[in-house]
């Protein structure tokens, strides 16, 4: 009871400050485009007296999408650490004798790394790259062929792979890709369409890098004469090998790409690693697997540690291109920093005992099933938002979480208001999360108003019937108000 006193106290309203801005909104959420759905909403100046400027249904559970993200990416920085770095191991079993034979297997040691072959992040590398290193270590031991098998041990991780709420048309496109210990090359590969200029026209796939022999695709894609957006789906599950895909692209000359979620994340680091082993001259007779039993590295020579970039630099990708893998593998990396096995349940707990113990949420607060925001299910109310984005203003950390959210005139997020502050240079006083999924568009992030006081703000609009240019523009007078 004192703790839902103390929320409630800490959003009090001044009645000066927050009422004229209450009626503003108010007015606005009038608006036909809200006509049968739900809105809510608030914002607080940031600081120890948290006066408030507005709340609508503040303590109604709303979905996020992937403003969810910004709980994930808090309860990682806060718990881990913004320099915190993810270990890939390579061990080899045994010791080669003199002609070079290693009698024993090669492991490559899953540590969660989400980055690994990937230049996402700034700092990372090419999965070539990563597979052309652990093939040079292996050729420095001495080893010129390997008697054994290559094993990714994925034992970090338990559980499925994806979320459990995440719906069957995302399943199998790179946005829904799934989480391994082992991941590589964002878990997923592209999809080249053939050209085809003419609408309505069926689209054949020309080729698929990398190169994946066991994937077998098979094309029900037509294209769009009148629409520019890629609305093309593959549909398969994790370790389903034939992937079939619907939907349209635009019309186009010079053919069209799409990218799909990797069935095997780790057989696929395998078969690169043995690839750049054999372009070295290592041979290797044995088999790819992938083990969820932890062998005894004590007892074998570790060849190579490869570290992530920082997390820090991970957060950035998360929030400003609000990529789902990064933010639900970093879940699962709450559970096993707290001794558990990385899974979707044992990250939500940590994630759930952070927002806890730091008052930010009560107990019916929150509904979650994923770190990024991707199941339509999960339930969050605006308070909860609001209260991590003032905790964050408060921490050691900050720069970092502010820095991660994007500007208005940034690619690849909400892009709000951002004709209307180039005019007046203010781009740099509004950071925001966006998020999108099936009926929903949210928004959350902080503006600072015309004398330079940090605002938390949280918009989230559920159960549109569709997704006019008017909602976008009751966002962005909102923002106005708030940065007047």
């Amino acid at each position: 009871m004192k703790r839902l006193l103390a929320l409630y106290l800490l959003f009090w309203p001044s009645v000066l400050s927050a009422q004229p801005l209450q009626n503003y909104v108010e007015g606005k959420l009038q608006h036909s485009v809200f006509q049968g759905g739900l809105w809510g909403g608030m914002a607080i100046y940031n600081g120890n007296d948290n006066p408030l400027l507005f709340a609508v249904h503040e303590n109604t559970r709303l979905t996020p999408a992937s403003t969810l993200k910004l709980l994930t990416t808090a309860a990682a920085l806060e718990t881990l650490g913004p320099h915190y770095r993810f270990e890939t191991n390579v061990y080899q079993q045994g010791t080669p004798n003199e002609n070079g034979t290693l009698n024993g297997h090669i492991y490559v040691q899953g540590g969660g790394d989400m980055t690994l072959g990937s230049t996402r992040v700034v700092g990372g590398e090419t999965w070539q790259t990563v597979a052309n290193r652990w093939a040079g270590k292996i050729k420095q031991a001495g080893i010129t062929r390997i008697d054994g098998d290559l094993i990714a041990d994925v034992s970090l991780f338990e559980g499925p792979t994806i979320a459990p709420k995440v719906n069957w048309e995302n399943m199998g496109n790179y946005f829904a890709a799934p989480a391994s210990p082992l991941s590589f090359n964002d878990n997923l590969f592209e999809i080249h369409f053939a050209a085809q200029p003419r609408a309505n026209a069926p689209v054949s796939v020309e080729y698929i890098v990398p190169q994946l022999p066991e994937v077998k695709l098979q094309s029900f894609v037509t294209t769009d004469g009148k629409s520019k957006k890629d609305n093309a789906y593959v549909y398969g599950a994790p370790g389903q090998y034939e992937l079939k895909i619907f939907g349209t692209i635009p019309t186009n000359s010079k053919g069209f790409t799409i990218k799909a979620a990797l069935p095997d994340p780790a057989l696929f680091a395998l078969q690169a690693f043995r690839h750049a082993l054999e372009e070295q001259g290592i041979t290797v007779t044995g088999e790819l697997k992938s083990t969820t039993q932890a062998p005894d590295y004590t007892t074998m020579q570790r060849v190579d540690k490869y570290l992530s970039p920082e997390l820090k630099d991970i957060v950035l990708i998360i929030n400003k291109r609000s990529f789902n893998l990064y933010a639900d593998m970093l879940l699962r990396a709450l559970a096993v920093h707290a001794g558990q096995k990385g899974s979707i349940e044992n990250g939500l707990i940590q994630l759930k005992k952070f927002l806890t113990q730091k008052h930010l949420a009560g107990r019916n607060d929150i509904v979650l099933y994923d770190g990024s925001g991707l199941a339509r299910d999960n339930l969050v109310t605006p308070r909860v938002l609001a209260a991590t984005l003032n905790y964050m203003t408060k921490s050691p950390h900050f720069d970092y979480y502010y820095k991660s959210l994007a500007t208005p005139d940034d690619r690849g997020d909400l892009l709000v208001l951002r004709r209307y502050l180039k005019g007046q240079k203010r781009a740099g006083d509004v950071r925001v999360k966006g998020g999108t999924i099936d009926s929903v568009k949210a928004a959350a992030g902080y503006v600072k108003d015309k004398d330079g006081r940090l605002i938390s703000f949280v918009f989230m609009a559920n159960n549109l019937a569709k997704t006019d240019e008017a909602l976008f523009r009751i966002h962005e007078d909102i923002l106005k108000e708030l940065l007047q």
